[in-house]
């Protein structure tokens, strides 16, 4: 008999669900939306300073010791308290998701599905909280922080219903004398290991599919983003997912990352951050351990070099502001950031001229006063490192705008920077910057674009400003990425609608949100019964 969990919703029905449509935005023009942010934010801000503990088989503990999560507008100001796990209890967590898993994978998937629903109904109720905590923590702007929340509400809703399309009857040819069938088993113990610049969305979205699919989950936050991922967790809590379900681990990723990933028991490991770290993981991932009676399964989103593409037959002014709002959103801290626009020499210095001014309507300040379009960048070591990038391509090309920090702030403030006739080689056009520096490359020809394009190790994201069909068309067919976008920004992918993942070393083209995902998390096993 399979397991039920009575503490739960009532099971899903996909024959009641409505029809899944992506989370509308939040209008911040709107008065009453504004009120309604405003007093989030000042609630959030009521709460800090809490220290919260580590949760395993649903037992809170302490870690060894602690570590502060700072507000980087002012880094003097202490959000709360997480716990630095040992190894020890890293590994104790991937025991207990282990003996967690027996149950939790029998338990009919329209009980699983019916958490993720009713965790996507509160959160919608509740998104201005989990929205301000990112303004906060990570310095995103109400509507940047607001995309991130209708992304995990998306996530939770569309998991949901994936789980059970997979659980219908699957279709399969009949051989006269059989009954077959395909059924989709899950993994077993995952490790989730979600990055700090879409704390919310991203650690729902790849925790909600490993768990919706049967698998039983140990999640390991960033460092830099411990208190949204806490947000998370308590309201998985709230909704009655049994314990040992989500284990919530946090500390070093040197400490506790390797020992999750390490441990013969953990069957897959679910990763967004930068390639340095992802490479690591997937090797250390490889190697069998003693007891281990599988390969583990790995699914990394790992950054990217995302370029633009702006023709001669391009509308210059709907490109300008594309590549600007592609580059800056969010300060540039996205993997899907425009981080190299390839104009063509026809209509270069026009272009400049244009982008440049869009980029200095671009507001930069403190992220929780409204009308905020930057914030700060996430801690001292990226400003430091971005400021490096700057100094270095500003010998190399020539600085439009920006280029330093802005003065005057405590936080870690950098201003919206653009180098132009930058060579496709040159440092600022091959490296991750992972900030809000945007090189501007030259090109002879549509040809010479698609070339500078692909001549990168990534291949997450691009677009292509042009008004030529022909031109268009190549540009799907030769333009390497796993997800490209005609003359629009390259930035903001939606839920079922652009399913989200990259080639090369942007990791395993995942494609998060879309059809395939969950699929990552399952095995398929055939069954043929003889009948008479």
């Amino acid at each position: 008999m399979p397991v039920t969990s009575s503490r739960g919703p009532a099971p899903a029905d996909a024959r009641s669900l409505p029809e899944y449509a992506p989370t509308a935005y939040t209008d911040f023009g709107r008065p009453e939306s504004r009120a309604a942010f405003e007093k989030a934010l000042a609630e959030v801000r009521a709460s800090f300073g809490q220290e919260q503990p580590l949760v395993i088989g649903g037992e809170r503990v302490k870690g060894e010791r602690t570590f502060e999560s700072r507000n980087p507008a002012r880094p003097a100001e202490v959000l709360g308290r997480f716990q630095s796990a040992s190894q020890e209890q890293a590994r104790r967590a991937v025991e207990v998701a282990h003996r967690a898993f027996q149950e939790w994978s029998r338990v009919p998937a329209a009980e699983r599905a019916a958490f993720l629903l009713e965790a996507g109904r509160r959160m919608r109720e509740r998104r201005h909280t989990f929205s301000a905590w990112m303004v906060y923590e990570v310095g995103k702007s109400w509507a940047e922080a607001d995309g991130d929340t209708a992304e995990a509400i998306d996530f939770l809703e569309w998991y949901a219903r994936e789980m059970l399309r997979y659980e219908a009857p699957q279709p399969l040819l009949q051989l006269p004398g059989e009954r077959d069938s395909l059924v989709y088993l899950p993994l077993g113990v995952g490790a989730i290991i979600p990055p700090w610049n879409f704390p919310l969305a991203i650690c729902a979205g790849m925790t909600s599919a490993a768990i919706v699919t049967g698998n039983t989950v140990v999640v390991k936050p960033s460092s830099d983003s411990p208190a949204i991922a806490w947000q998370f967790y308590a309201l998985m809590e709230e909704v009655g997912l049994p314990p040992g379900v989500f284990n919530f681990v946090t500390g070093g990723g040197g400490t506790v990352g390797d020992a999750l990933v390490r441990h013969p028991k953990t069957r897959f490991v679910s990763f967004t951050g930068s390639r340095e770290v992802g490479v690591g993981i997937n090797r250390l991932a490889a190697e069998v351990q003693p007891s281990q009676i599988w390969l583990k399964r790995v699914v990394a989103e790992m950054g990217g070099k995302d370029a633009i593409i702006v023709d001669e037959e391009a509308d210059l002014d709907a490109a300008a502001q594309g590549v600007a709002a592609s580059a800056f959103g969010f300060q540039g801290q996205k993997c899907s950031a425009c981080s190299r626009v390839i104009v063509s020499r026809q209509v270069y210095e026009p272009f400049l001229e244009k982008l440049k001014a869009q980029v200095e309507k671009i507001t930069v300040g403190e992220p929780d006063q409204a009308g905020v379009a930057m914030g700060p960048v996430i801690n001292a070591a990226a400003r430091d490192k971005i400021l490096s990038y700057i100094e270095k391509g500003s010998k190399e090309g020539r600085l439009v705008t920006g280029g330093a920090a802005v003065a005057g702030k405590d936080g870690y403030f950098i201003q919206p920077t653009v180098i132009a006739d930058v060579k496709p080689g040159a440092p600022i056009a091959q490296e991750e910057i992972f900030g809000p520096v945007l090189a501007v490359i030259p090109a002879a020809s549509f040809d010479e674009s698609l070339a500078i394009a692909n001549n990168t190790e990534y291949g997450l994201t691009g677009a292509v400003y042009t008004r030529n069909r022909e031109k268009i068309e190549r540009a799907k067919r030769e333009f390497f990425v796993g997800n490209l976008y005609i003359n629009r920004k390259c930035t903001g992918a939606i839920v079922g609608v652009h399913p989200f993942g990259g080639f090369n070393m942007s990791g395993t083209d995942s494609k998060a949100g879309g059809r395939d995902y969950l699929l990552l998390f399952l095995q398929a096993k055939s069954v043929a019964e003889k009948v008479s």
